[in-house]
């Protein structure tokens, strides 16, 4: 994981120069409106962070009781608001009640159309209506015998039944594990077993572009999966509530296995929130490991509901009027945060949406824009990428004039890519926040505050409230500006992970092992002149080649950069000159004729952007590239035909599993 200068000296020739103000419209009625006061909250939630947060907390959420201590801190051990019983459920849906946000949209969903020509389902829940499904699943878990401190998996389509499962579990206590609807039944059966979770939430199956995904089908193949020694990995289920959504046909074993709808029948929706500890275990999600197996990352409940609050409402300038839509599922982290629990707490209106982006046709994302006059848009830049690809006749056949504000999530954003972003879905009006976090953190760390930062195409900016981000060297010494280094987090902060699930060691040594009394993201950076960030991917994304360390996430980047390329994914093979050489993958835009001049021209075109060093050995052309079902490429795969290797691991969650035989016979 050694850095040195080279990767800096590659990061900083990449640097990018454009500076965007905020719009002086957006300002005006934004909560911050200039730099100076971004400022002067910062440096307070700096230097006495116990006195700010403990001041937002009194403010913000709705209490049982009050906390004894803002932090109790012993490393890397956090409480936050110790002392303090809350529930984030009535948070989120009991506080709106009594106010005229109770007959507000609190989600608004639109499901995949069934068929080309023919509109998706539609659905609104209000406050209030939220709160009365949400009383009556509860009392449903309650009578499967779910109790607080109990895991509960869920294992649903992007359907509102996957929020009001979240938000029921948290109303009594339980532990919510959420699994992305497209794993594997053998990811289920590891996550059911590592959480000894009681209840599986399912759902006969879900749509994708049109076909049946079948959920339950792969409950019931988890449920019988075994381990090494012959016993059944997931033995701690003891009940699996089903919801009926796509109608197709399932097995219900007697004893086992009840419906969600018959199961509601036998309730009332009476259900008051339990007094919860603030420290109490809200949610498990699991994300990959470098060993292979899946890191259970515990959030808690306080700190975690309030940091999801201010940040939905600072980052995305959040107004009543809004309709925010978070295009993640809630299996991620960023929809437990942005499409539930941060919008919910607001106040605001979520929207969510069952498909995929370019089912029936590639302007499906506009369509709901116009549709439902979505003002924040949050997304990711693949997803952006692929629209760039598509072409922009698709979001000009639509009116996009109620969009005030852009986002982006996941993985940094290629300049090439947020300027088409800014200038064809934002028509140049709409400032946009290039988001920082990860799974671990709850939420966002760096990022613009739309009213008051400029911003600069590839940059999430500035830290977040609270936040002390530091770039360092392989001894944990700070950089110079403009210096590559690892990134680290110096202060707690409300939303971080409390460990991981059951294992202790393993969360001292994989997030507080690397760097001394600090947090380590596993991500490399740089800080400019204006103390702004550049986070450039994984640390073990940076190839060592011919004794040059070089960062694959700008190679893509540069990639990108040329007038002809849609998409790039770099990776490194084993090299008996270089050490590691650089193979890319390559889509094209529309139009584009592929050859070995062209593979050529971009050779020379990343020497010119990086340097000699960085032209990739290998330029592989690909209609499509290999990704999950989210949108995120798989370059564990890619490296594994970059190797010409055989495919190993799980491929279940990949959108187009053909796509691997086409890559494995491109022309090198």
């Amino acid at each position: 994981m050694a850095v040195n200068n080279v990767l800096a000296r590659i990061e900083s020739v990449l640097q990018e120069e454009r500076v965007f103000p905020p719009p002086k419209e957006f300002s005006r009625r934004a909560r911050l409106k200039s730099l100076a006061q971004y400022r002067k909250l910062y440096k307070e939630s700096i230097a006495a962070p116990e006195r700010f947060w403990a001041k937002r907390a009194k403010e913000e959420l709705v209490w049982f009781k009050r906390w004894t201590k803002v932090l109790q801190w012993q490393e890397p051990f956090a409480k936050w608001f110790a002392g303090g019983q809350i529930n984030v459920s009535d948070n989120c849906l009991d506080r709106h009640l009594g106010t005229a946000t109770a007959n507000k949209a609190a989600l608004i969903w639109e499901g995949e159309p069934a068929a080309p020509g023919k509109p998706g389902e539609e659905r609104t829940l209000t406050y209030k209506q939220l709160h009365h499904e949400v009383c009556r699943f509860a009392n449903v878990l309650k009578r499967n015998g779910i109790k607080a401190g109990d895991r509960v998996l869920i294992y649903l389509p992007m359907v509102p039944e996957a929020a009001i499962a979240m938000l029921a579990c948290a109303r009594i206590g339980a532990v919510h594990s959420v699994v992305f609807g497209g794993f594997s039944a053998q990811s289920v059966a590891d996550r059911i077993q590592d959480s000894q979770a009681k209840l599986v939430v399912t759902a006969d199956g879900g749509f994708r572009r049109g076909a049946v995904v079948p959920l339950k089908q792969n409950v019931d193949e988890a449920l019988t999966l075994e381990d090494a020694r012959g016993g059944l990995l997931a033995k701690s289920i003891e009940k699996v509530i089903v919801l009926r959504r796509a109608s197709n046909e399932v097995q219900i074993q007697e004893g086992r296995d009840v419906w969600w709808h018959q199961e509601l029948e036998q309730v009332d929706a009476h259900c008051p929130a339990e007094k919860m500890d603030s420290e109490a275990p809200l949610f498990i999600l699991y994300t990959s490991g470098s060993t292979g197996k899946p890191k259970g990352i515990l959030h808690t409940t306080a700190g975690y509901l309030l940091y999801s609050k201010l940040t939905t409402r600072y980052v995305f300038d959040l107004r009543d009027e809004d309709v925010f839509w978070c295009t993640a599922d809630v299996g991620w982290v960023t929809g437990h945060s942005y499409v539930v629990y941060g919008p919910l707490a607001n106040g605001a209106t979520s929207l969510m949406y069952e498909g995929a982006p370019n089912y029936p046709e590639p302007d499906r994302f506009w369509r709901i824009v116009e549709k439902y006059g979505v003002t924040i848009l949050y997304t990711a830049p693949t997803a952006i990428r692929a629209f760039m690809k598509w072409g922009v006749e698709w979001p000009r056949k639509h009116d996009l004039s109620s969009l005030r504000l852009l986002g982006t999530v996941g993985e940094p954003i290629n300049p090439e890519a947020w300027i088409w972003y800014r200038e064809h879905i934002g028509g140049n009006r709409c400032p946009i926040v290039d988001t920082w976090w990860q799974t671990e953190t709850g939420g966002i760390l760096i990022t613009p505050l739309p009213g008051a930062t400029p911003t600069k195409p590839g940059s999430a900016t500035l830290p977040f409230f609270g936040i002390v981000p530091e770039v360092v060297d392989d001894y944990g010494r700070p950089v110079p500006p403009n210096s590559g280094g690892k990134l680290v987090i110096r202060k707690p902060w409300p939303a971080m992970l409390r460990g991981l699930w059951g294992d202790p060691h393993r969360y001292q040594q994989v997030y507080w092992g690397e760097v001394e009394h600090s947090y380590f993201t596993g991500d490399g950076s740089r800080q400019d002149k204006d103390g702004y960030y550049w986070i450039v991917g994984r640390i073990d994304d940076v190839l060592n080649v011919a004794g040059h360390r070089i960062g694959t996430a700008e190679v893509e980047s540069a990639l990108v950069s040329h007038q002809k390329v849609a998409e790039a994914a770099v990776v490194g093979r084993t090299d008996a000159m270089k050490g590691q050489a650089l193979v890319a993958f390559v889509t094209v835009k529309s139009g584009v004729h592929t050859d070995g001049a062209l593979r050529e021209e971009l050779r020379q075109h990343v020497a010119k952007e990086i340097g000699p060093v960085a032209k990739p050995d290998d330029i592989r052309f690909a209609e499509v590239l290999p990704k999950t079902r989210s949108g995120k490429i798989m370059r564990r795969l890619l490296k594994q035909i970059a190797a010409g290797t055989e495919i190993k691991g799980d491929t279940t969650t990949l959108e187009d599993l053909g796509v691997l035989a086409r890559l494995s016979h491109a022309e090198e």
